[in-house]
């Protein structure tokens, strides 16, 4: 089946999608591929529209591909679709990574792999050099591995050590010269991304890190995403962001939920 296209003024409102197919990657995440054609780059996410239950944000792990984590009512509904449901898509929406340089560093932990191994893709077809460093809980936690091991060097944590290096995925930097890359993308769980970077502020000019926070509108309106302290509206302006700007925001400190009260930077 050829996908369908959107024009795009018509990604201001959601528009309806059918999914073509279902892909099991570990126990807890599939990724799931539709008919639309919404010419996304990597970095950008689109807002996905379960009905009757609820709105959430979602990266693109490939062109017309989201890969989902069961973590919440809305995710776990949105896992179990299957091949000829339909929902909601609204997008492409954001800020996208912006390849820079011929030599790139990914690092990603869980299913932040997904919108870097589909920016590695894309830059191995502008043939920059990619290297890669993913960490997870477990072995069983392994994503794209194939994928990303097509693109180049990859080095892979976990933390039972049951595969790879032994240890968060900070514990892969002793394998790598940072200065060597001319661009590095982070993606995954804050805590993770704020260890990273605690550890590499010296590089924070040329680290382009995706972060997530609570959209409710995601174009811009109802403040719900802002960073303290500069008030950056994570759904316009990110969620792609240099990393010098985080380091004196809430990044790796709290969040703000639904309620906009302050949380846990976990989630």
């Amino acid at each position: 089946m050829s996908p369908k296209s959107e024009s795009p003024s018509t990604l201001a409102k959601s528009v309806d999608a059918t999914i073509l197919a279902v892909r099991q990657e570990t126990p807890n995440v599939k990724t799931l591929t539709f008919d639309l054609s919404l010419d996304p780059k990597a970095g950008q996410y689109l807002m996905a529209w379960i009905r009757g239950l609820d709105e959430i944000p979602m990266g693109f792990s490939g062109p017309r591909e989201i890969t989902v984590h069961e973590v919440g009512q809305a995710t776990k509904a949105l896992a179990n679709f299957e091949p000829g449901r339909s929902l909601g898509l609204r997008g492409p929406l954001g800020n996208s990574f912006i390849l820079r340089g011929d030599n790139i560093l990914l690092i990603g932990g869980g299913v932040g792999i997904a919108p870097l191994t589909f920016l590695g893709e894309a830059a191995k077809a502008q043939d920059i050099d990619v290297t890669s460093l993913i960490g997870f809980r477990s072995s069983a936690d392994v994503l794209f591995k194939q994928r990303l091991e097509k693109l180049g060097d990859l080095a892979i944590t976990t933390d039972d050590g049951s595969m790879g290096i032994h240890g968060f995925a900070s514990a892969g930097l002793k394998e790598l010269n940072l200065g060597e890359y001319s661009q590095i993308y982070l993606c995954g769980p804050e805590p993770m991304m704020w260890d990273i970077l605690s550890r590499s502020k010296e590089h924070s000019g040329k680290i382009q890190v995706s972060i997530n926070r609570y959209f409710k509108c995601a174009v811009g309106v109802c403040g719900s995403c802002c960073l303290d302290h500069e008030g950056i509206r994570v759904c316009v302006e990110g969620p792609v962001i240099m990393a010098d700007r985080l380091l004196n925001s809430e990044f790796g400190k709290y969040r703000r939920g639904p309620s906009g009260s302050r949380g846990s930077c976990r989630g």
